[in-house]
């Protein structure tokens, strides 16, 4: 292939207008194919489909480019979308998620589907990037998120990653972000996490909801310090989530 061959996804849905934004800003860098799941996914992390059929449907091109859905998780269109789209031999030379609906920083990478999208791919070995808006609503204006993902698109085309590294990418909504930081995730923890309502028959039942409580609010090495103050943040991610500094202490603890 003479140009790149881009693969996209994200866990907000085919339909959903971030999706169509990062597939028209990195349009012009290689052939784009989007595999998106055919309703909204937020909060399914790396969660595959085992008990049922998957189908994939190709939809309206968008930006030239060649647009399916799944009626499945993030990382089943990842999966599915390797397996069926590509001829043999042929592999992405990038992967994008989003652009999120909202943002992945601190800790909402372990929930977040946009990230387990991601994170299926680097596990693939294929370069992978995730993009994320501070902003939820579904008219949210990505016009300011274009340069920084044209920039970060560009160069990891051009120099590829770290080996089993992937990056999560937050933007701040409503500016003009001041620049790019790298740093790590803030340490922190949802509370409220549910809100009790009555149903009609006067049953409760809850809705997810709550905020994000950080724990280092001063802390210049995290990404929620960083994006108060209209930085874009790169987080690098390691799908592989074993402590190789705690094994000493727990072969203390467990081998004595």
């Amino acid at each position: 292939m003479s140009k790149p061959l881009i693969f996209i996804s994200n866990d907000d849905g085919v339909s959903a207008p971030g999706l169509a934004h990062l597939i028209s800003a990195v349009s012009e860098y290689g052939e784009v194919v989007a595999v998106a799941p055919d309703s909204e996914q937020s909060g399914k992390a790396s969660s595959i489909t085992v008990n049922a059929p998957l189908r994939l449907t190709q939809r309206e091109s968008i930006a030239g480019a060649r647009v399916y859905s799944v009626n499945g998780t993030p990382v089943d269109c990842v999966k599915l979308g390797l397996h069926s789209l590509f001829a043999e031999g042929t592999r992405p030379s990038i992967m994008l998620s989003g652009v999120n609906h909202g943002s992945n920083s601190g800790n909402s990478v372990i929930y977040s589907g946009t990230m387990g999208a991601v994170m299926e791919a680097c596990m693939n070995g294929i370069a992978a990037v995730g993009f994320s808006l501070l902003h939820h609503s579904i008219s949210a204006d990505f016009t300011n998120t274009t340069a920084f993902i044209k920039a970060i698109t560009e160069r990891v085309l051009e120099s590829g990653l770290p080996e089993e590294v992937c990056l999560n990418v937050n933007i701040p909504a409503k500016c003009v972000p001041k620049g790019i930081k790298v740093v790590r995730a803030a340490r922190g923890y949802w509370t409220e996490e549910y809100a009790r309502y009555t149903d009609p028959h006067g049953e409760p039942y809850y809705w997810l909801t709550g905020h994000f409580l950080n724990e280092e609010p001063d802390n210049d090495a995290t990404d929620e310090y960083w994006l108060s103050r209209e930085y874009v943040s790169v987080v690098p991610v390691r799908p592989d989530q074993s402590d190789v500094r705690a094994m000493e202490a727990v072969k203390d603890l467990l081998c004595r």
